[in-house]
């Protein structure tokens, strides 16, 4: 059985194609306890997590189960004074204890700030800086416990700290207290309108942005399950994405699990294509999301027969028509992308495979109005490149799926909502047969390897070079990552260019950055090129 239904109400044209789509839900709405605990008293026994490791170890996990653990581990935080609003970071990369932990942390009313393994103490101590923090969960593997320890030991705050399975130095462990604590949990008070997550995402005027989603936020990702993901009951649905990013949510839990589909977890740290392959088909996986970056390697490495995978999804950056024409000559299957961002859930897609058009966002999601405007707030044309807005279908609402807020950041979001309209910052244009079709970031954003940068981030570091007296950072095209990093470098006075100084502030940056934003070209210029006011005009630098 699926739980979904329950929430929404939808239309459909006479070929059965979805046309309205309204979600219907009360103001207690919480996800753990209304799906989770909900299908554990229905069918305890359906099946929802399907972990395994690069070491072989595997673990199932039925509703009965995730409601008993994350019970238990709601209690331990209960125990150690984590409540209502209180905030908790957690970095758990893929293993299945973050299921069980954003089960519970829903439970108790807390926000979780989901975050990647790969983030330095610099990173930890600006989200401490940012916003209280009163509680870590973090892995227990490479050294994410030192660098998180360093940056709790200079911002002197006060929280509590938790590992996984091993005792670390510092840390009590979250395994063994849980295995102590009582299953039993009462239904605790929280609201639909409650601050439920906080992602922090990448800009390129400043340092990473929070945007913080409600309980609301699950019910959107029907659509993105349901409908573009084509997961079905019982089905194994599998999203290469890590915890830490927006896309874990929009593939790996929500609307999977609304929708009846089990999710596939396979915690990897070095990317196989031949291992992906051997997982998709030993564990029967139905449907499949990934980044294009993974279809890349996919295509390049040779794709075996897949005779239980009936569809599969892109998104995160462009697909290249090649790859699409690649894979499904290999699998017969077309892939279908989508489109959305960190502040959303999926605004465009491809929802259907007979008609998916490589290159295309699709067409605008049954749950939201979206269109293409004119810098004058005009709606554009077709085939005009314009801004992608959301239009509230009523005055005044902020559609489910949309982000509550920025966190301390009042001004930004009245700026991205001007006019009673969510403005995305993407240009897109729109053809005649109502497909849209991206055409860049308007805050210059760089998708690397299906991650996001801000070139910000990693302008910071290159200007701690004592010889670097100006840069800038932008994304070029690169075969496998999608785009690679490539920083433009003004030299100080006195400083010459040359191979050697190249890769001395390479190795300087990358020894400061996560592995995601190294800088992997550089071009020493003599002078940037500038807008009228002054500003370096990154565009400029894309085209040369």
């Amino acid at each position: 059985m699926t739980l979904y239904q329950k929430y929404c109400k939808e239309t459909f044209d006479e070929s059965g194609r979805l046309t309205g789509f309204e979600l219907v839900y009360p103001e207690s709405f919480n996800f753990s306890y209304d799906v989770v605990d909900e299908y554990a008293r229905l069918e305890p026994d359906k099946r929802a997590l399907v972990w395994c490791d690069i070491s072989g170890n595997e673990k199932q996990f039925t509703f009965a189960d995730l409601k008993n653990e994350s019970d238990r581990c709601a209690n331990v935080l209960l125990e150690a004074g984590i409540g209502r609003g209180d905030k908790v970071l957690v970095a758990l990369k893929k293993h299945y204890e973050y299921w069980i932990t954003i089960i519970a942390l829903h439970k108790i009313g807390a926000v979780i700030i989901p975050v990647t393994h790969m983030l330095t103490a610099k990173d930890y101590i600006y989200r401490i800086e940012t916003t209280p923090i009163k509680g870590f969960v973090i892995t227990h593997e490479g050294d994410v416990c030192e660098r998180v320890l360093e940056a709790v030991k200079k911002t002197g705050i006060d929280c509590r700290l938790w590992t996984v399975r091993e005792d670390r130095e510092g840390f009590r462990n979250l395994t063994r207290e849980m295995q102590q604590a009582s299953p039993v949990l009462e239904r605790r008070e929280t609201c639909v309108s409650d601050p439920m997550m906080l992602y922090f995402t990448s800009g390129t005027t400043g340092l990473p942005k929070g945007v913080i989603h409600d309980h609301s936020y699950p019910l959107a990702h029907i659509i993105t399950a349901k409908y573009w993901h084509h997961v079905r009951d019982n089905g194994l649905h599998f999203t290469v994405a890590e915890t830490g990013w927006a896309k874990s949510s929009w593939g790996k839990l929500y609307g999977q699990w609304l929708a009846g589909s089990a999710v596939m977890v396979f915690d990897f740290d070095n990317f196989d294509p031949k291992m992906m392959m051997h997982i998709l088909n030993k564990y029967e996986v139905t449907t499949f999301c990934a980044p294009p970056t993974v279809y890349r390697y996919l295509v390049r490495s040779g794709i075996p027969e897949l005779p239980k995978l009936t569809h599969a999804t892109t998104a995160g950056e462009l697909l290249n028509p090649e790859v699409f024409r690649l894979f499904k000559e290999k699998t017969g299957l077309s892939l279908c992308e989508g489109y959305g961002q960190t502040e959303t859930a999926l605004l465009t897609a491809n929802f259907d495979a007979e008609t998916s058009v490589a290159g295309s966002m699709g067409k605008p999601s049954p749950q939201y109005d979206v269109r293409i405007f004119r810098a004058d707030g005009t709606e554009a044309e077709a085939g005009e490149v314009g801004e992608v807005c959301v239009v509230p279908k009523h005055k005044g609402e902020r559609p489910a799926g949309l982000f509550k807020s920025y966190l301390n950041n009042d001004s930004l979001f009245e700026e991205v909502w001007r006019g009673g309209v969510y403005h995305t910052g993407d240009s897109a244009s729109r053809d005649e047969n109502g497909c849209f079709w991206f055409s860049g970031r308007f805050d210059d954003i760089i998708k690397t390897g299906g991650y996001r940068v801000g070139p910000y981030e990693v302008e910071n570091v290159l200007m701690e070079h004592p010889d670097v007296l100006e840069c800038s950072v932008i994304g070029v095209p690169d075969r496998l990552r999608g785009q690679a990093i490539k920083a433009f470098i003004k030299l100080r006075s006195g400083v010459e260019a040359s191979r050697e100084l190249e890769k001395k502030i390479k190795e300087f940056a990358n020894t400061r950055l996560s592995d995601y934003k190294w800088v992997r070209l550089i071009e020493f210029v003599d002078e940037m090129p500038r807008t009228v006011s002054g500003k370096i005009r990154k565009v400029d630098q894309r085209d040369n």
